[in-house]
């Protein structure tokens, strides 16, 4: 069983670049099912959910190359329509493929997908959007088949601004014939990226980072080379590293407007932030402020970043509420913390945090991604030594945490049990 280990109590400090964007890579990649063209993705993270994507990619018949953070992917043979479980239970992105398979082939076969334990995060309104441009669906066994005689260009407004809906529906779109409107769609960057990227590839898509979203159909996509963004709640991680160790970091290769809302708050808590067009500094305090914050989709809070900053939260003075709105088991973070010597009530779907002077490093086991990164927070600011373990999480998002965190001055390492000789750590 893998694990990290942390000494806690170091203040941070250094310069950390931020890794490309996970969740603009992984539905750029898969859009590329789009076109026959050959398409070169930069900047993209070297993390699990992005070799899940690859192979998903590889089994779906294309030729994909790999050199460091570039992906070549170009046409392959024997491209199929069928995305099994195997492949897509790792990960809840994979239903994306949907999209751009029944776009190409008017079908596909989907198996349910997986991913973090933070929630149902259920796929209807992927499939209400797909209803309205003529696609219909059988779900039967896990599996969802789903075919297209002649898609409609439509009218769709979403019942809730889904990310992963949006982007199905915004691939699909691109090929159907005739104006498509999305109403109520999610505006993450995210979402612009993916349309930067359709774009460059030849789509006529309008309304970028809007509720309202417009695409007119075209009968093909060409490739193109593009960058992926930069990862924004990397971005948030080590602003909020820097300030729960009353560090000294500056973060380079960001985009500033995506973190506005975190940067607001941490302003809030007393942390001196100072802003340049290429970087930002952040700097700690001794005494950390308490605020209470609500996630909400962009531009709102994060529901990504919430878990991170209840671990800030928990050495702040007084008390503060964390109210998650988005994925309704995001709290689980609370009993490992508690186990560290927090002090949070939890009341609904709310967690009331009182601040304590010191946590207390413990073994911990992380449920999801964000927990993982929430519970090394936690452990670099507490007192002895922290061990967690369910890294499996951590793999999926983070490029190298412990190996940038280390080079920020963290008594930091990762314990590849079964890989290496016992002890022997990177």
């Amino acid at each position: 069983m893998d694990k990290i280990i942390i000494n806690g109590g170091k203040k941070l400090k250094g310069v950390v670049t931020i890794s490309g964007s996970k969740n603009a890579a992984l539905p750029i990649l898969i859009s590329t099912l789009l076109t026959d063209d050959r398409c070169e993705i930069r900047n993209v993270p070297d993390l699990e959910d992005v070799n899940t994507v690859i192979s998903l990619l590889r089994h779906l018949g294309k030729e994909i190359k790999k050199n460091k953070d570039r992906i070549i992917i170009s046409k392959g043979d024997n491209i199929c329509s069928d995305a099994p479980y195997d492949l897509v239970c790792k990960m809840r992105a994979s239903v994306l493929v949907a999209g751009p398979l029944i776009a190409r082939f008017k079908k596909a076969k989907i198996s349910l997908p997986g991913g973090c334990a933070i929630g149902i995060r259920p796929i209807n309104i992927h499939l209400d959007g797909f209803k309205r441009l003529g696609v219909k669906y059988v779900i039967k066994e896990g599996d969802i088949s789903l075919k297209a005689k002649k898609m409609v260009a439509s009218k769709i407004i979403l019942d809730f601004p889904s990310v992963g809906a949006t982007e199905n529906l915004l691939m699909l779109s691109t090929l159907v014939k005739g104006e498509t409107i999305i109403e109520n769609a999610a505006m993450e960057p995210e979402i612009i990226d993916l349309a930067n990227f359709l774009n460059k590839c030849g789509a006529k898509i309008s309304g970028i980072g809007t509720k309202k979203i417009i695409v007119n159909g075209i009968k093909k996509l060409n490739g193109c080379t593009y960058t992926v963004m930069p990862d924004r709640i990397e971005t948030g991680t080590y602003i909020i590293s820097s300030a729960i160790t009353s560090g000294d970091i500056k973060i380079t290769n960001l985009i500033q407007e995506h973190n506005e809302s975190l940067i607001e708050k941490i302003k809030l808590a007393g942390v001196k932030i100072y802003q340049k067009n290429s970087f930002l500094n952040i700097k700690g305090i001794n005494k950390i402020k308490s605020i209470d914050i609500e996630t909400q989709v962009f531009p709102g809070f994060p529901t990504d970043l919430q878990p991170l900053l209840m671990a800030l939260m928990t050495i702040a003075k007084g008390e503060s509420v964390i109210t998650e709105t988005i994925f309704e088991n995001r709290l689980q973070t609370v009993g490992e913390l508690v186990r560290m010597g927090a002090d949070i009530k939890i009341k609904g779907n709310s967690a009331v945090i009182s601040g304590v002077k010191k946590l207390t490093g413990t073994k911990v086991v992380a449920s999801d991604l964000r927990s993982s990164a929430a519970l090394i927070l936690a452990g670099l600011a507490a007192k002895g030594k922290t061990e967690i373990t369910g890294l499996e999480h951590l793999y999926r998002g983070y490029e190298n945490i412990v190996g940038k965190l280390k080079n920020l001055g963290a008594d930091i390492k990762l314990i590849k049990e079964g890989y290496l000789k016992k002890g022997e750590s990177v």
